[in-house]
């Protein structure tokens, strides 16, 4: 699962470029940086005119059944389950992150910060949706690899910088990169 990440543009070149672009085009207050919280707007990429452009979205689908929203999508299932199966074919984006965050399930509750261990821009995939005039998005999870599952069982899928256009624009190279092993990444404990 992938509940809260950070987003922020003193960690990441590539980030503060997201964040300039979003605050040109769509206002200064358009998106939230630093921790990340459901429901939060955030910068997500899309494709636009063949070319991937930050614009902001709402964090989580309406959960329509209970209160809330829904954070994440199991990549595993995405396919099979109506909520995500279409935005699964056409409407996949990147969340541009400086890292995710993790708590240990023991009693202490530690908090880990997992981001690239050469630093920079860790992307994750996502799908969104658009409901009523709001877009909003969720974080595709899998299982965790070596580096995650001491801490939790579960962990978004990241994608490498060359796979960004891949995962937006080619479904076959999408469904590729959705079930395969992610990389290994720093964990930091931040609490």
């Amino acid at each position: 699962m992938c509940g809260r990440y950070n987003f922020s543009a003193e960690e990441s070149r590539e980030i503060s470029k997201i964040i300039e672009e979003v605050q040109r085009k769509y206002g200064a207050s358009s998106i939230k940086t630093g921790e990340i919280y459901p429901t939060n707007q955030v910068a997500v990429l899309v494709q636009e005119q063949n070319e991937l452009r930050p614009q902001p979205v709402i964090w989580g689908f309406p959960n329509f059944r209970n209160k809330g929203v829904i954070i994440n999508a199991r990549s595993e299932t995405a396919e099979e389950k109506r909520t995500f199966k279409e935005s699964l074919q056409t409407r996949r984006c990147v969340v541009p992150t400086t890292g995710f965050y993790e708590w240990t399930q023991d009693k202490e509750k530690i908090k880990y910060l997992f981001n690239c261990p050469s630093g920079g821009a860790l992307y994750l995939a996502g799908l969104y949706n658009d409901y009523g005039d709001e877009r909003r998005m969720v974080i595709l999870t899998t299982a965790a690899n070596k580096s995650v599952s001491d801490i939790h069982n579960r962990m978004p899928v990241v994608l490498s910088e060359n796979e960004l256009s891949d995962w937006i624009g080619n479904p076959n190279r999408a469904l590729e990169i959705l079930y395969r092993q992610g990389p290994l990444l720093e964990k930091v404990a931040v609490s």
